[in-house]
């Protein structure tokens, strides 16, 4: 194991704009992003099924709800941007920051159904944790409600590694939730990083956009 004997604590993520070959990961602004994101999640109350708020009603619930995540200290929110049309059609936070440990997470991922199984979606969670290694991060998690089992697979496929169960971990919407805990570390991130940019090659997709080869292929291959 690598010496930590002159470890420092690494820099809290500045709030930047990242950018990548189908998506691009821009501070979360309310005034310029809330129209898009509205109007791609509004009658979708399924996204809201394992987040710890419930649908928003009106667009001013939005509003106020994203502001409340500007506000918020200690994370940083972001809006996903499709690059095929530049609108924004989702949203998630580096969070759970702690630059004296170097350990960083992607959480409260809400994607709309134009984001959901997508190269964007994919794109999104590499993009997040290729700028937390970048800035000397040793720890990217994954934490989720061991109920949600998309969530879980999602994780596996992204590379995640399953750490176990906090039991009776949070109370979230009036019940239990027990957590699912997945990581990638920095020793195991090349690897990871090489097998998302082979899936996200466009020569991974044939015409009609479907993948040639899986992701969890290729991180065999790059293992």
């Amino acid at each position: 194991m690598t010496s930590l004997q002159n470890w420092k604590p690494v820099p809290f993520p500045p709030a930047k704009v990242l950018e990548g070959r189908y998506c691009r990961l821009e501070p979360l602004d309310v005034g310029r992003h809330l129209d898009d994101i509205w109007a791609a999640t509004t009658g979708h109350d399924q996204i809201w099924d394992w987040l710890p708020a419930a649908p928003p009603k009106s667009k001013d619930e939005y509003r106020a709800l994203l502001e409340s995540m500007v506000a918020k200290a200690g994370i940083v929110p972001l809006a996903v941007i499709d690059k095929a049309d530049g609108k924004a059609k989702g949203h998630l936070w580096i969070m759970e920051i702690r630059p004296e440990q170097g350990v960083f997470e992607v959480g409260w991922i809400t994607y709309s159904p134009a984001l959901q199984r997508t190269r964007v979606a994919t794109e999104a969670i590499y993009l997040v944790g290729d700028y937390g290694f970048s800035l000397g991060y040793r720890r990217y998690e994954w934490k989720c409600n061991n109920l949600n089992e998309p969530s879980k697979r999602a994780a596996l496929r992204f590379g995640f590694q399953y750490e176990g169960l906090f039991r009776q971990h949070m109370v979230v919407k009036g019940a239990n939730r027990d957590t699912a805990w997945f990581s990638i570390i920095d020793s195991e991130w090349p690897a990871r990083a090489r097998a998302f940019q082979a899936w996200l090659a466009p020569d991974n997709f044939d015409a009609q956009g479907q993948q040639k080869a899986s992701l969890t292929d290729l991180a065999k291959v790059q293992s």
